[in-house]
């Protein structure tokens, strides 16, 4: 049976640790979920004697309004994983080009579906940034996956480089799929984002979540953009029916109606993150600056550091399972200041 891989597994984490966990390991917007959301999805529970509408229609009228698209250009998804994988399994296996490191997912979905994944490697050296380089992987792939900012690096993609990227990958008939999913709490919000060039790119899919930004990933709600209403036809019958359920519909909608959310996690991010990053480098950690909400560091030759925190009650992400990094490489979030400050604390008392 296919293992779990992610942050926010908090079944294994209790079975050894009975006590409170703070969990540094799931990238969620710190301010929790918005109250307005939360009844919304507790009242649909009441109504989910009817089945959820298959479609989604109310709320992908919604996403349109706000990301400036169509709703025949939004497909909605139980949750962003879902998408991955019906879009590996929607086309004919080709070959298809990821980052490392990067989001497992991608890969994970792509192999399970018969196709060549060709790995681009991300330099430590280089920060970990995408550059011109990849430019030169492009030619002779069917598809190409790219996150920005990144997952676990935080490092956006710039504006130039995608101008670049997206000129390669039209010319050379390359399906993009670009996952913004921690755009909107990163710096500068989704005002980076790739929503207006679509009609521009036919061959753009870009993927989005409510999960990170309103802090309901256990609602499971993920979306794509696309102007090839065709390409979502074919997403769309790659899943069953009803795949976004009642709640996770009407938290969507009530999330629309509390815009100001992600911006206020933004100002708190922007402060809380440069102060995170200080105090693991005082620590002798290696920090790899980033613009989301979550940081990537080094404890060069600590394999425990995941276990001995546990061991105090706190939960980080090893990131030992990303191809390209190491089992002493970890991710932690960036959250509430008395939060982080009990994260420093008890690195202290391991590192």
């Amino acid at each position: 049976m296919r293992g779990y891989a992610h942050g926010g597994d908090l079944v294994t984490a209790r079975s050894r640790f009975p006590g409170e966990i703070l969990d540094f390991s799931a990238n969620l917007n710190p301010l929790g979920m918005p109250e307005p959301v939360r009844l919304a999805a507790r009242a649909a529970v009441e109504e989910s004697v009817h089945y959820p509408d298959p479609l989604c229609r109310a709320l992908a009228a919604g996403i349109a309004r706000r990301d400036g698209t169509t709703p025949g250009q939004v497909l909605c998804g139980n949750g962003a994983a879902d998408l991955i994988f019906r879009l590996a399994f929607s086309r004919r296996p080709g070959r298809a080009l990821v980052t490392a490191p990067t989001f497992s997912e991608y890969g994970e979905a792509l192999e399970a579906a018969g196709w060549q994944v060709v790995r681009h490697h991300l330099s430590s050296d280089k920060g970990f940034d995408l550059t011109d380089d990849i430019l030169e992987d492009l030619p002779g792939m069917d598809l190409a996956v790219l996150c920005t900012p990144n997952n676990p690096t935080g490092r956006p993609i710039g504006p130039e480089l995608m101008d670049r990227i997206l000129d390669c990958c039209r010319r050379e008939g390359v399906l993009l799929m670009v996952d913004e999913c921690f755009l909107e709490l990163s710096d500068g919000g989704e005002s980076g984002g790739l929503a207006g060039r679509l009609a521009d790119f036919p061959g753009l899919l870009l993927l989005r979540a409510f999960t990170k930004s309103y802090a309901i990933p256990g609602l499971r709600l993920g979306y794509c953009l696309s102007a090839d209403e065709r390409l979502l036809d074919r997403l769309s019958r790659c899943a069953p029916a009803w795949s976004v359920s009642a709640p996770a519909q009407a938290a969507g909608l009530a999330a629309l109606g509390c815009p100001d959310h992600p911006a206020q996690a933004r100002a708190l991010i922007a402060r809380e993150r440069p102060r995170l990053t200080a105090a693991l480098s005082a620590l002798g950690l290696r920090v790899w600056p980033g613009v989301a909400n979550y940081l990537l560091f080094r404890a060069e030759g600590r394999y425990d550091l995941k276990d001995r925190l546990l061991e105090r009650g706190i939960l980080i992400r090893s990131c030992a399972d990303y191809a390209g990094l190491g089992p002493d490489y970890y991710r932690v979030a960036v959250r509430l200041p008395e939060e982080d400050r009990q994260l420093i604390q008890a690195l202290n008392e391991v590192v």
